[in-house]
C-alpha cells in the first residue's frame, strides 16, 4: 500500500520488516536497564527473605550488622515506614506482598524479613548474609494433589465466571458413543526473565522518582501512591528498557522496598533481586490438575464437555490459575462445564504468568481432543473442524474473526500432514520413534482505555508520548510504525518517547492487551493532531501538541467473542533406550490481526513456542514438603530450553485483520506458547504408543511407561 505525499509516494511502514529502534543500543550495552542506571550517593540494598514456612520473627538483631563497614540501615517490620493496609490495586485488591515489613507474620518460605542497606552491593550482600533473624515456627503445609481437602470454588474476576454450565452432562455423557476421561497434571513454574527485578528510588523536589523493571511504569505509580498515601502527581515512574517480563513484573516489592529506603536514609536506594530471591518474590504458575470429560457421537461431534481445573494459592492473597477457561469460547457441546477451584497453601502467591490459564488448560484440553480423534478414528485436524463452532458457545455472541481452520489448513500444507500415517509407533530410525502431532491456540484479544500524545515538533518531527512498555517484544518500535502510517511519514521522523507515568494513564504491557491499546490511543491523537495541523500556520518553537484518551471508544465497541488463533504442529524423536526426547521441528501458523513489524512478530510466535516446548520437556520447580521452600531455586536446578534443545522452528500467519480495531491488530505476546505443548504431548504420543499426561515429559517418565503398549505416563 502506498500514500501519495507532496514529495512522492509514501510505501506503507507497518507490515514490512524493520529492525527495532533500540536494537542498536542493546547490543552495544548503551541501554541502561533499571539496575544499571547511575545516580550520585546511590546506596544499594539487599534483601533478607525468611527461612521457614509458617510462624513469626521473634527477634531481628541488626545491631551487629548495623556495625559493620559501610551499613546504613536495616529495615524490618519493627521500624519500617508504614504503608497504607486498605488501598485497593489497580486489579481490585490489595497485594499483601507490597504490604512489606508491616508485621510479623511469615507466611511462606522467602518472605521478605529484612533489607540490609549499605554504601554498596557487595557490603550490603555480606550484611544481609551476617544478619541473625529468629522465629517462633509453625507447622506448614505445601502438599499440593487432586481434590485435597480444603479445595473450592472462588468467586469470579476480571469479567470472567469462574465457573459455567449449560445443558445436562452426566446425560450426554452418559448418550455419547466415544467418551474421554482423564486427569492432567503440570507442575509449578517461573517466568525466569533474563533481567533480575530491580528498582531505584529517591525524593527529587518532593517527588518521589523511581527507575524500575516494570510492565506499566502509570500503573506502578498509582500503586505507589496508594501505599504511601500520596498524592498520584508526587510519584514519577519510569522503565525505559525491559529485558523480559512474562507477567512477573507489575508493581513488585523492589519498587516498594526502595521507596522505603529513600525515606528512611534521605538519598537514592536501589534493590535489585537474585536469581534464586525470584523464585519466592515476585509470582509463578501455579501447578494444576485437570480432569477432562469429553462425550462425543461416533462421527466426533462433542455432546458432552467438562473441563474441571484445580491450582494452588497463598495463604495471604488469592489467584487462580483459570485453566478451565479455554474452552469456553473455543468448543461447542450440548452439555458444556468448565470450574476453576483454588486451595491455599503455605506457599507464595502465584501470579500472571504468560498465557495464564489458557497454557496449562490448552495442554490439557488440547491434548484430550487428540485422545477422543483416536478414540473415534479421525484426524485430529477433522475432529477439530467438526466441532467449530459459528458463535460463542456460552455467550451467543459473533466472533469479531475466527480463522482457526484457515490456520490448520495452511499449516498442514506446510508441514506435511497429510503425509502423516495416524497409527503409532510406526516410525523410527535406529533407536528413535518418530512422531508428529498438533494442537489449536487461542487467546483473548481486547484493548483497555489509554491515553497519547503526539507532537509535530517545528523541525518537521513528530513526537509521541506514551506510557507504554517494551518488555522486549519490540511495541516501541511497532508502535513507531503505526505512527508513521497515521501521520503519512516515514518512520524516521518519528520519537518515540515510553514507559513514563507522566505521559498519563496506560494500558500495562500484560494480556496480549498493550500494542493494540496503545496503538489506538496513537491514532486517535494523530486525528485529532491533524485537525489542528489543517488549520495552517508555522508550527511555533514549542510545537503543536494533540492529545487523546480512548476511553469512551473501546467502551462503546459492540460485544464480541474476540480472540486470537493459531494450530501448533510439532515432530519428536524418543531415544528408546534412554527416553529422551527431542523435537525435531515445530510449525505455527496464526491468526492474530494485522502483523505490524514481521521481524518482531515472528520472534514473539517463535519465543513463545520455544517456551510451549521448554514447558513440555523441561520446566519443573519441585518443593521439599519438609521445609516448604524449592529445591534448587536457580537456573541450575530449574531448567528450561537451551540453544541445544530448540530445533527448527517456523512461525507464519494468516490474513485476519480486525475490522473493529483502528489499526486492525491482535495482541501476539501469549498466544504463541497456548497449545504448543500439547503437540509436542501428541507428537509423543504418535511415536510411541503412549500417552503422557503429566508434564514434563522427563526421561524418567518416558521409560517408565515404556512404549507401545497404549498405556498412560
Amino acid at each position: 500500500m502506498t500514500t501519495t505525499t507532496e514529495t512522492g509516494p509514501l510505501t506503507r511502514a507497518s507490515g514490512t520488516a524493520h529492525t527495532r529502534l533500540e536494537g542498536r543500543d542493546k547490543v552495544t550495552g548503551a541501554a541502561r536497564y533499571a539496575g544499571e542506571v547511575p545516580f550520585a550517593e546511590l546506596a544499594h540494598g539487599w534483601l533478607v527473605l525468611s527461612t521457614i514456612a509458617r510462624g513469626r520473627i521473634r527477634s531481628v538483631e541488626s545491631d551487629p550488622v548495623l556495625a559493620m563497614p559501610g551499613v546504613l540501615a536495616v529495615l524490618h517490620h519493627g521500624n519500617a515506614p508504614r504503608v497504607n493496609g486498605d488501598y485497593t490495586s489497580g486489579f481490585g485488591v490489595a497485594d499483601p506482598i507490597l504490604q512489606v515489613f508491616q508485621h510479623d507474620r511469615v507466611p511462606h518460605v522467602g518472605w521478605p524479613v529484612a533489607l540490609v542497606v549499605a554504601e554498596t552491593s557487595e557490603q550490603a550482600r555480606e550484611a544481609a548474609e551476617t544478619l541473625v533473624v529468629r522465629y517462633d515456627e509453625e507447622q506448614h503445609d505445601v502438599a499440593f494433589f487432586a481434590g485435597r481437602p480444603g479445595m473450592y470454588t472462588p468467586g469470579g474476576s476480571l469479567g470472567a465466571p469462574t465457573e459455567t454450565e449449560k445443558g445436562d452432562l452426566e446425560s450426554e455423557l452418559a448418550g455419547s458413543s466415544v467418551v474421554v476421561d482423564a486427569e492432567y497434571t503440570t507442575p509449578e513454574e517461573h517466568h525466569s526473565p533474563l533481567e533480575p527485578h530491580a528498582a531505584m528510588a529517591r525524593w527529587d523536589s518532593g517527588r518521589l522518582e523511581v527507575v524500575d523493571s516494570n510492565q506499566g511504569s502509570k500503573f506502578v505509580a498509582d500503586e505507589l501512591a496508594k501505599l504511601f498515601s500520596l498524592d498520584p502527581t508526587s510519584v514519577r515512574v519510569r522503565s525505559e528498557h525491559v529485558g523480559g517480563a512474562f507477567g512477573s513484573k507489575a508493581t513488585r516489592p523492589p519498587a516498594v522496598l526502595a521507596a522505603m529506603a529513600a525515606t528512611v536514609l534521605h538519598r537514592p536506594v536501589r534493590v535489585v533481586l537474585t536469581r534464586r530471591q525470584m523464585f519466592s518474590v515476585v509470582g509463578y504458575r501455579s501447578p494444576t490438575v485437570q480432569r477432562i470429560r469429553l462425550g462425543a457421537d461416533a462421527d466426533g461431534r462433542l455432546r458432552a464437555f467438562d473441563h474441571q481445573a484445580e491450582c494452588l494459592t497463598s495463604t495471604i492473597h488469592e489467584f487462580v490459575e483459570r485453566s478451565a477457561q479455554l474452552g469456553r469460547a473455543m468448543y461447542d457441546a450440548d452439555a458444556h462445564h468448565t470450574v476453576d477451584r483454588v486451595v491455599p497453601l503455605d506457599v507464595p502467591t502465584p501470579s500472571w504468568m504468560r498465557a495464564p490459564g489458557k497454557a496449562p488448560g490448552s495442554f490439557a484440553l488440547e491434548s484430550a481432543l487428540d485422545e477422543l480423534a483416536e478414540k473415534c478414528g479421525m484426524d485430529p485436524i477433522a475432529l477439530r473442524a467438526r466441532n467449530e463452532p459459528e458463535v460463542g458457545p456460552f455467550s451467543g455472541l459473533p466472533f469479531s474473526s475466527r480463522n482457526v481452520l484457515a490456520c490448520f489448513e495452511k499449516g498442514a500444507a506446510r508441514f506435511g500432514w497429510a503425509d502423516r500415517d495416524p497409527r503409532p509407533g510406526l516410525r523410527r530410525e535406529g533407536r528413535w520413534l518418530l512422531g508428529t502431532g498438533t494442537a489449536a491456540s487461542t487467546f483473548p484479544s481486547a484493548a483497555a482505555p489509554s491515553t497519547a500524545a503526539v507532537t509535530a515538533e517545528a523541525d518537521g518531527t513528530f513526537t509521541v508520548r506514551i506510557t507504554a512498555a517494551d518488555v522486549g517484544t519490540g511495541a516501541r518500535t511497532a508502535l513507531a510504525l503505526i505512527a508513521a502510517d497515521a501521520l503519512e511519514v516515514e518512520p524516521a521522523r518519528i520519537r518515540m518517547k515510553i514507559a513514563d507515568s507522566d505521559f498519563g494513564p496506560a494500558m500495562v504491557a500484560g494480556g496480549s492487551m498493550g500494542t493494540r491499546s496503545w496503538a489506538w490511543a496513537i491514532t486517535a491523537a494523530v486525528r485529532e493532531l491533524k485537525e489542528q495541523l489543517a488549520l495552517g500556520g508555522v508550527v511555533p518553537p514549542q510545537g503543536i501538541t494533540a492529545r487523546a484518551d480512548t476511553g469512551e471508544a473501546i467502551g462503546a465497541l459492540a460485544k464480541k467473542e474476540r480472540h486470537s488463533y493459531g494450530a501448533q504442529f510439532a515432530e519428536v524423536a524418543v531415544d528408546v533406550t534412554s527416553g529422551e526426547v527431542r523435537v525435531r521441528r515445530m510449525l505455527g501458523i496464526f491468526a492474530a490481526g494485522r502483523i505490524i513489524n514481521p521481524l518482531t512478530a515472528r520472534s514473539q510466535f517463535i519465543g513463545g513456542m520455544i517456551w510451549g516446548l521448554s514447558m513440555a520437556l523441561h520446566e519443573e520447580a519441585v518443593r521439599d514438603p519438609a521445609s516448604g521452600g524449592h529445591v534448587g531455586a536457580d537456573l541450575a536446578g530449574y531448567h528450561f530450553a537451551a540453544n541445544a534443545d530448540v530445533p527448527l522452528i517456523e512461525a507464519d500467519w494468516v490474513d485476519d485483520p480486525d475490522e473493529d480495531d483502528p489499526v486492525g491488530i491482535k495482541g501476539i505476546g501469549e498466544i504463541g506458547i497456548v497449545g504448543a505443548a500439547a503437540a509436542v504431548a501428541n507428537a509423543v504420543w504418535h511415536a510411541t504408543g503412549v500417552r503422557h499426561r503429566t508434564l514434563p515429559i522427563r526421561p524418567d517418565r518416558v521409560l517408565l511407561a515404556g512404549t507401545g503398549d497404549g498405556g498412560t505416563g
